[in-house]
């Protein structure tokens, strides 16, 4: 049982006043400084949080001093108030306005590797002469390509199933209304493809980097290799209420990855690949995710990478709540505690003296 944290109401109302002076004014120069210099914790929120809106997520950043869980439970429970006005049409990975994609499995893929916007290939310095009042130089801007590359590129997978190498696909019509949503829909194993994707779309980036790390090192059953991992601009495509033409609503940045490893479905010859997708720009976690996604496919995987276990502990606004929680006030059920502890003593321990009765205060109880 749980008790309510009632009086300390002063109290209370001074640390959230000292809270807010340690962060500083909010202003909205403040939270337009967050949008422009933090685009990649800016994604982890909107990512986490179910939400695309780079503006609040900024200010739910600003608002909670850096703090990602808090700034995700903002962002959620912002999100719950609003209303559902319409489905976006499906995205084809075809139609993603590709910034970056890259793969790990060929030197050549049909279209090229386009590095993009990336630090992988730099080294990892601190920039101490910013500290020392040097001022940075205006950003570099590369001299225009005599042949620009193309705003869309073909799936890897779709190479690879041409070559007989992966099982093919066909699609069937997808109604967007009818997809199953994990933010409404009660949450039954074994989980719809759709939850699936959803949770680890959303899921917390750390948890999913421990699991998928722990499979990696040999804790599981997969040793992926990054078959595709595509970073872009998505159009949102509405379909007109009266007319029912398609239509734009705007951009979302988005990204995915596919990891693929031998041993084809059921035993058979090939590939099997796996999955993750989120909205934002989330390269480690999406390939743990889907690394995830494949482990869970396993017929007997590692117990820490069971669907069941990687969807109920991967979900960041449960698992920081439930951590969080053990602040608030437990001195009923921990009184309780010592009340058995203490009668356990004098039965077994102490038959000749009485466990010592001390007042029941954060001063005066001993470690």
């Amino acid at each position: 049982m749980y008790v309510a944290a009632r009086g300390g109401e002063d109290a209370i109302q001074h640390a959230e006043l000292f809270y807010q002076a340690m962060l500083g004014k909010l202003t909205p120069e403040a939270v337009k400084l967050i949008q422009q210099q933090l685009p990649f914790l800016l994604d982890k929120v909107m990512g986490e949080g179910s939400l695309y809106a780079p503006d609040l997520a900024a200010l739910a950043l600003a608002q909670t001093g850096g703090d990602l869980y808090e700034a995700v439970l903002l962002l959620r429970a912002y999100r719950s108030t609003q209303p559902r006005i319409a489905y976006a049409e499906p995205v084809s990975a075809n139609e993603v306005l590709t910034v970056r994609r890259i793969s790990a499995a060929f030197k050549d893929i049909p279209g090229g590797q386009v590095l993009g916007p990336t630090l992988d290939y730099s080294h990892r310095l601190l920039r101490l002469d910013i500290l020392d009042g040097i001022a940075e130089d205006e950003v570099p801007v590369a001299p225009e390509a005599e042949n620009p590359a193309p705003p869309t590129y073909p799936a890897v997978a779709d190479w690879q199933r041409s070559q007989g190498l992966l099982p093919t696909i066909e699609p069937d019509p997808i109604e967007p209304v009818s997809i199953p949503d994990v933010t409404t829909d009660a949450v039954l194993f074994p989980a719809p493809r759709a939850h699936r994707l959803q949770a680890l779309a959303r899921a917390d980036t750390g948890g999913v980097l421990a699991l998928g790390y722990a499979s990696m090192r040999g804790y599981g059953l997969i040793h992926p290799t990054v078959n595709e991992l595509r970073l872009g601009y998505a159009e949102v495509e509405l379909k007109h209420p009266v007319t029912g033409a398609a239509f734009s609503a705007g951009r979302v940045r988005v990204s995915q990855a596919e990891v693929i490893t031998s041993g084809g479905e059921n035993g058979k010859a090939g590939y099997q690949l796996g999955f993750a997708a989120t909205m934002g720009w989330n390269e480690v976690k999406l390939i743990a995710a889907s690394t995830l996604d494949m482990e869970m496919n396993s017929q007997e995987p590692h117990p820490a990478h069971s669907e069941e276990f990687v969807m109920y502990h991967t979900e960041p606004v449960e698992a920081s709540g439930f951590c969080i929680h053990f602040k608030l006030p437990h001195y009923v059920t921990f009184a309780s505690s010592m009340d058995s502890v203490r009668k356990v003593i004098a039965t077994f321990y102490s038959k000749d003296e009485k466990p010592n009765q001390q007042p029941e205060t954060a001063t005066e109880v001993q470690p």
